[in-house]
């Protein structure tokens, strides 16, 4: 496993990215399954990869959070992305994606979880959101399993989001 380890939890580590990394991105979003209940709906080009990986880098710089590489602590295996970074709105915005291969194993409520201990341990903000499309009942499901509150609609793209709501308050009822 390369790369500074922000955080980690009993089976992951949070990872930050690396120049070079933007092979990593573009495996992972380059098929339907990981990227159909995302903005755009599609597989990203290789183009957007490179400029995710640029964001990434350039919001840690900024802000000291973005969306990490996350890793097999068990083997160092790339398994997927997720963190959390300023949204449009200027809120907070917790993100995750795996591979396919890797679902039904507890990583998304693992890291998610993880990700708003570390999130409120570093004060970084008084709460944050997260949104899921609307046929992505396991990722709603998911984040209403760490604590989260649905707090109303989205829309993201001319679709209607379910969105959501934490606050270290409402993690600490979890924990």
């Amino acid at each position: 496993m390369s790369g500074e380890i922000i955080f980690q939890t009993s089976r992951l580590a949070a990872v930050m990215w690396e120049n070079g990394d933007a092979d990593l991105i573009h495996d992972l979003h380059s098929t339907i399954e990981t990227t159909r209940y995302m903005s755009g709906g599609a597989p990203w080009p290789r183009e957007k990869c490179e400029e995710r990986l640029r964001t990434y880098l350039a919001e840690q710089a900024r802000d000291g959070t973005t969306k990490y590489k996350i890793v097999s602590r068990e083997d160092g295996r790339f398994i997927g992305r997720a963190g959390i970074s300023l949204y449009a709105t200027g809120e907070y915005e917790m993100g995750y994606a795996f591979y396919a291969r890797e679902w039904g194993k507890g990583y998304a409520t693992e890291i998610a979880g993880g990700l708003a201990d570390w999130f409120f341990a570093r004060n970084v903000a008084p709460h944050f959101i997260a949104f899921a499309h609307p046929d992505n009942l396991t990722s709603q499901h998911i984040l209403k399993k760490i604590g989260m509150r649905e707090r109303g609609p989205i829309f993201i793209e001319g679709i209607e989001c379910a969105e959501f709501e934490m606050t270290a308050a409402m993690r600490q009822t979890v924990t």
